[in-house]
């Protein structure tokens, strides 16, 4: 089974912007759809986005598509969140998820990253 390792996490201001990587070891990514997802304690896990196999469609969270950006490039095996214009209630530990059964809701998940905690300052 591949293992992903998320990294980029880390603390920002307010109206900044931080880039999360999810790397692949272990396996290959091109044959799976891939996922963002955040966590707080005592909260559910909710979904982000999700990237098809290609790159070419994303579906994200209406609560952040206007901000982030799912992306991904195979060759490297590594998918990318891009997030902009953070804002405290950001605050969240971000993990990345692999399906190859991926929905676009972000159901049917096979493999989960460890996560990168992202904290957003006032």
């Amino acid at each position: 089974q591949v293992q992903l390792v998320e990294s980029g996490g880390g603390l920002v201001q307010a109206g900044g912007s931080l880039r999360l990587s999810c790397a692949a070891s272990g396996g290959t990514l091109s044959n799976s759809r891939m996922a963002w997802f955040r966590h707080a304690p005592v909260k559910e896990r909710d979904f982000v986005a999700v990237i098809t196999i290609s790159g070419r469609s994303t579906y994200y969270a209406d609560s952040v598509k206007d901000r982030i950006t799912i992306s991904r490039d195979n060759a490297q095996n590594t998918v990318y969140l891009q997030m902009n214009i953070l804002r405290p209630e950001d605050t969240d530990v971000y993990y990345c998820a692999a399906g190859q059964g991926l929905s676009n809701s972000g159901s049917n998940i096979d493999s989960w990253g460890q996560g990168t905690q992202v904290t957003v300052s006032s």
